[in-house]
């Protein structure tokens, strides 16, 4: 499989670390994406736009590391994003260049417009990347179509309308909490990497393992089926 987690800044892609570990491990290929380069984290205070997103380059590859996955960045603008047709053109163009066969990404409804504008333009570039002529408007060397059924899988929100599934990380929940503990640390925030292990523990025992990462998913263009179940 080729999986793609697409996220708003660094540090958005800690709700799916472990299954992003546990796929790569077995030999999928992994990719992260991040939509911005989060240059306008309150963290930084007043350091330099070169040097904060110097920072947000470093921890990005550093966890693509750990995982073992290749990683982008967009750099469409921290706060800018408005979730338009270009900005999922984008995006379908990396899809056809990848060609995943699930995406992961942020809910629907999350506080963030970035967040929502990143979950808004990763499901629309899965259509736009099955559409030649769109995919190629303006391009001087042509991309291949990607038409192949996209599972799409979204960080798991109450208010979702979209069923819920839970992805065994048992054997990756370390992996998972060290990069937890490595954004906690650079940013001092009071959530303790003990307290997300905890976490996800709690979403384990809904789900029947140790410990588990809990997501919303809804299909888009599925295989053909030989009657409605």
């Amino acid at each position: 499989m080729n999986i793609l987690a697409v996220f708003a800044h660094p540090d958005d892609e800690i709700g799916c670390i472990g299954t992003l570990t546990r796929h790569a491990a077995r030999g999928d290929r992994v990719m992260l994406v991040w939509t911005t380069l989060g240059e306008l984290a309150s963290q930084f205070g007043d350091s330099s736009y070169e040097e904060v997103t110097r920072v947000r380059r470093e921890h990005g590859a550093w966890v693509a590391a750990q995982i073992g996955a290749e990683h982008h960045f967009f750099g469409i603008g921290d706060s800018r994003m408005t979730g338009d047709r270009s900005e999922a053109l984008q995006l379908a163009r990396l899809y056809a260049r990848f060609q995943p066969n699930a995406v992961i990404t942020w809910s629907d409804d999350h506080p963030h417009p970035d967040h929502r504008m990143t979950a808004r333009i990763a499901y629309d570039a899965v259509t736009l990347a099955r559409i030649p002529k769109i995919l190629n408007e303006g391009q001087a060397n042509p991309l291949e179509a990607w038409r192949e059924p996209v599972r799409f899988y979204q960080y798991y929100a109450d208010a979702s309308p979209y069923p819920e599934v839970f992805v065994d990380i048992s054997e990756s929940i370390d992996t998972a909490q060290a990069v937890m503990a490595y954004y906690q640390q650079f940013y001092k925030w009071k959530g303790t990497p003990e307290e997300f292990r905890a976490g996800r523990g709690r979403a384990g025992a809904m789900s029947g393992v140790k410990f588990a990462e809990r997501f919303n998913v809804r299909a888009a263009h599925g295989r053909a089926v030989a009657y409605l179940e």
